[in-house]
């Protein structure tokens, strides 16, 4: 039942995609049986599996680019082919590449198909994550569940929260300040840049966290637990940090199967550096086809590696540990929490020319006249919050779990039409589906 109604959610938006995601599961089912039995070819059928799951990502979502850029670069005339980007190819494909992977290594046995098509298929989490490994979803699929089982007020919480940063908060930033300076950021005034640049970073943080939320809250009442992928990534005190708290399933799969495989730490501090370089420049154009996507991804790189390089004198900083003054410990924040929102105009700049505008502007463009008040509220407001122990929150959250079931439910209710009446007509489109 649930495949069927996944592969439904997923047709609705183009039923031409369904054989893309059927062919998907079953040459990943066949490629993983045949490692699981333990024939001489394992290392070959991996490589020949990770290979054509990269070759089909490749197909559809750079194709197009490589060949502009071919024709930028050499001054030809090679013909687009403009291919239609399935939605939340990038994410099924590394789930894929994540179970293939784990049954090569011996972490988990080889699925039933039943089992493995829903784990690729999976509504909640199917078109923009989280990024849910094979070993953390297939196990759950063995015990039987009750409705007492299911944790109602976590899901329901989940639920709320996430519709309120989408909704109200990610929709109320770009209508109103972010979309507007961007159509246009070498007619916007130096406020309105600056004002746009901090927006951007609330709008893209509410957007996606909200849609995890969502994820996430729905996964689990249907009795499924999915890894955490957002922990207030505005607070960190590095951008190091700053990558353990933002899309953390991303991060760790970006770890585990790329960084770590190309040496990791091992084999000294120049290979290190060129490690996280590379790894976070596939990171980058993993978001996107395009060279601002690409230019996101080196700058962050450089960023770490800096860090690095610096952090003997400049002294790391973590959540974890707090002996430094907390004069330091601020500054780290400050700094941080720049080197990100600048690193966020090159992802949302539809093009490296429009990049170039937008940061002409934040240094050459007239002061002007203050933006709206409620947007700079709005703003300050959503990073205040994420500075806020977790551990104030608590209180709230056990008097709405202590509740029974059937009034958490009527209460989400409740809560669902206020947020539907208190935020825009329209909604738009999640960030992270174009990838």
């Amino acid at each position: 039942m649930m495949i069927v109604a996944s592969y439904f959610f997923y047709g609705w938006w183009d039923w031409r995609f369904l054989g893309l995601l059927a062919a998907s599961t079953a040459f990943n089912w066949i490629i993983g049986e045949e490692i699981w039995k333990g024939r001489r070819a394992q290392k070959p059928l991996l490589i020949f599996g990770i290979a054509a799951n990269l070759a089909m990502l490749g197909f559809f979502k750079y194709v197009d680019f490589f060949v502009e850029s071919v024709n930028t670069a050499a001054g030809s005339s090679l013909p687009l082919l403009n291919i239609l980007l399935p939605i939340g190819i990038s994410f099924f494909t590394f789930q894929a590449i994540s179970y293939i992977v784990d049954v090569y290594k011996g972490r988990l046995n080889s699925a039933y198909l039943l089992d493995f098509a829903m784990y690729l298929s999976f509504f909640p989490q199917l078109v923009a994550g989280p990024i849910v490994r094979a070993d953390e979803f297939l196990p759950q699929m063995e015990p039987a569940r009750t409705r007492r089982e299911i944790d109602t007020g976590t899901a329901a919480w989940l639920i709320g929260r996430g519709l309120i940063k989408k909704v109200v908060i990610s929709n109320y930033l770009a209508e109103n300040i972010v979309d507007p300076v961007w159509s246009a950021p070498s007619a916007a005034t130096k406020f309105e840049l600056i004002v746009a640049t901090y927006g951007y970073a609330v709008q893209i943080y509410a957007d996606f966290s909200g849609y995890t939320d969502m994820a996430i809250g729905l996964a689990l009442m249907l009795g499924f637990r999915f890894p955490t992928n957002f922990d207030n990534p505005y607070r960190a005190l590095s951008v190091g940090e700053f990558w353990q708290r933002w899309h953390m399933t991303l991060s760790r799969w970006l770890r585990d199967y790329l960084y770590v495989p190309l040496g990791g730490n091992r084999g000294g501090r120049n290979k290190t550096y060129r490690n996280l370089l590379v790894t976070m420049l596939l990171g980058g154009l993993w978001h996107g086809a395009a060279w601002n996507f690409v230019a996101w991804g080196v700058l962050l790189g450089v960023f770490l590696v800096a860090e690095r390089v610096t952090s003997s004198r400049w002294g790391a900083v973590t959540a974890a540990s707090r002996v430094h003054s907390q004069r330091r410990i601020a500054l780290h924040w400050f700094v941080t929490l720049h080197l990100i929102c600048i690193s966020w105009i090159l992802f949302r700049a539809p093009s490296m020319s429009e990049a170039g505008q937008f940061l002409s502007g934040l240094l050459r463009a007239p002061m002007g006249p203050a933006p709206s008040l409620i947007a700079v509220m709005v703003i300050v407001g959503a990073i205040a919050v994420q500075l806020v122990s977790p551990e104030r929150f608590l209180p709230y959250r056990e008097k709405f779990f202590a509740l029974e079931p059937i009034i958490q439910g009527g209460l989400l209710a409740v809560w669902i039409a206020v947020v539907v009446a208190a935020g825009p007509d329209g909604v738009s489109p999640f960030i992270y589906f174009q990838f």
